[in-house]
């Protein structure tokens, strides 16, 4: 491959997860436009080619190699079995840090409370893969039907129990549905067609762009923040400082006040800023990060 027609092809997901995924993309560096018009938005790095395709069917892709590398969830990897190379897990989702979950789900006065009481019955999902490998773990014979959405309101009129996928579990509660085990639970992996990670420069690609993926992701719940303080009161401030790592200590040209900066969790702010101004601090800045690299 020529070094001028060095192309790396990424699929990225359609629907609930594009948003995010775009987010993540952001604030790794990457700006990626049109992606609302089109399902080949570009992107502000000619060696990259964005594919936007269901999530469902990423990995496939993938693993025949129509796509260099792509994210897609653990959970549709397995549905289509497909064989890719797993260059990282990204731990987000579509409203939260949390993972999505398969989950048995059954009317809240269903009389079934495990999966044991499923022998014989009938169960709508859309990956009906992993719902009939699991039902073959646990020892039980249930007939399978794909859902092709709208999985919720089939029960109990339609099928006795559902498979669907949730993050919260509110849509469920609000349904009158009833949680009886979990099948799986499911982060976006970045994933690579093993041919293309073979290949030394689309493997660096993809590691580099792993790399900035998850410092951006690492980045999510963390501040900088910066103070000045009277040098007296330094070793205080350090001991109630949450630092990420030991924070960055300098002296100013006012003698006897030193300038402190660390990364701390965003979540303790709002308790230590007071705290810090108390001990003598002065001049408090805080702001976001884009990426947390180690």
């Amino acid at each position: 491959m020529s070094e001028g027609n060095r192309i790396l092809k990424i699929g990225l997901p359609m629907g609930s997860l594009s948003e995010p995924t775009l987010n993540l993309f952001a604030k790794a560096g990457y700006q990626i436009q049109g992606a609302a018009r089109s399902l080949r938005p570009s992107i502000d790095d000619p060696e990259i080619q964005v594919r936007l395709i269901r999530a469902q069917e990423i990995g496939r892709y993938v693993d025949h190699g129509f796509l260099d590398c792509g994210i897609t969830g653990l959970d549709w990897i397995a549905e289509n079995a497909a064989k890719v190379h797993v260059i990282c897990d990204l731990r987000y989702s579509k409203v939260s840090s949390n993972p999505t979950r398969w989950v048995l789900v059954v009317p809240n006065d269903s009389p079934i409370r495990t999966v044991q009481d499923l022998e014989g019955k009938r169960i709508a999902a859309e990956a009906t893969g992993l719902v009939e490998s699991y039902l073959k773990a646990k020892g039980v014979k249930a007939e399978v039907e794909f859902s092709w959405g709208a999985t919720e309101v089939k029960v109990p009129e339609l099928v006795d129990a559902i498979v669907d996928i949730t993050e919260t579990g509110s849509s469920l509660k609000a349904n009158n549905l009833r949680i009886v085990d979990t099948l799986m639970e499911s982060y976006p992996q970045f994933v690579a067609n093993p041919g293309s990670y073979e290949d030394e420069w689309k493997r660096e690609k993809m590691e580099r762009l792993a790399l900035l993926l998850r410092g951006a992701l690492l980045a999510r719940d963390l501040v900088g923040l910066k103070l000045n303080l009277p040098e007296n009161q330094l070793q205080n401030v350090l001991d109630c400082l949450p630092s990420l790592r030991l924070p960055t200590v300098s002296h100013l040209a006012h003698d006897g006040w030193v300038a402190v900066e660390a990364v701390i969790n965003e979540k303790t702010v709002r308790d230590l800023i007071p705290a810090l101004k108390a001990l003598g601090a002065e001049g408090i800045i805080e702001y976001p990060l884009n990426k947390v690299v180690y």
